[in-house]
């Protein structure tokens, strides 16, 4: 499916965060090359980290560290973030919109993403999305992550929804996995480092260049 194709109404949504509704990479690169430096390698390669996002932050920290620097790795990256993550923070254009007429329309929203929980809800209210999405998981707040369909299986049970109707809306191949091992569709936007052509291709139910286009699509 294109992204030219009318879509159904969704009973429920559930959101992913980074490259679907803000764009944090500034931060979250310079994050990475403080602390992957500061331990004594290279600076990390930018285009890496785009393609890794989406995924833990360990599964992205051990492409530049060695296993036995990890954990200091990861304690380093949350001490750091919270001071930098609201550097050059961008709302994509179109999500604000689309929150709210999901939710003039009555429609269940969460967000869950392998962000670290309470960043991910410092985020969330800062950009305004918390006003209407009110249920927001990160990494650690469960013993899961995505793509594992025990979390997705949480956040539907946090909305107090069933997965019939309830669609993902996410920008990596790493959400049509998770959306895909739950039994969801997955509506994907190219908005993060993956194409259009790359999501469908992974396995997307439709696929959109940016949430006005997808905004459109519902009408």
């Amino acid at each position: 499916m294109s992204g030219s194709a009318a879509l159904p109404t969704p009973s429920a949504v559930l959101w992913d965060m980074d490259g679907t509704l803000i764009d944090q990479t500034a931060g979250i690169i310079r994050c990475y090359r403080e602390v992957v430096t500061a331990l004594g390698h290279p600076a990390p390669d930018e285009g890496l980290i785009r393609r890794s996002l989406g995924g833990p932050m360990g599964e992205t920290m051990a492409l530049f560290v060695p296993r036995e620097q990890m954990d200091a790795a990861a304690r380093a990256f949350r001490e750091r973030f919270p001071r930098i993550m609201f550097d050059g923070l961008v709302v994509h254009a179109g999500a604000l919109e689309l929150i709210r007429e999901f939710g003039d329309r009555g429609i269940p929203q969460a967000i869950f993403t392998n962000k670290h929980g309470p960043t991910a809800r410092e985020v969330s209210r800062h950009c305004g999305f918390s006003q209407t999405i009110h249920v927001c998981i990160g990494n650690t707040d469960t013993e899961w992550s995505k793509p594992d369909p025990e979390l997705t299986r949480h956040v539907i049970d946090s909305l107090g929804v069933g997965r019939e109707g309830t669609v993902l809306i996410g920008d990596s191949p790493t959400d049509v996995e998770t959306a895909g091992a739950a039994g969801l569709a997955c509506y994907a936007v190219a908005t993060g480092a993956h194409g259009r052509e790359e999501l469908l291709a992974a396995g997307a139910s439709a696929a959109f260049d940016s949430l006005t286009e997808l905004r459109r699509a519902f009408s």
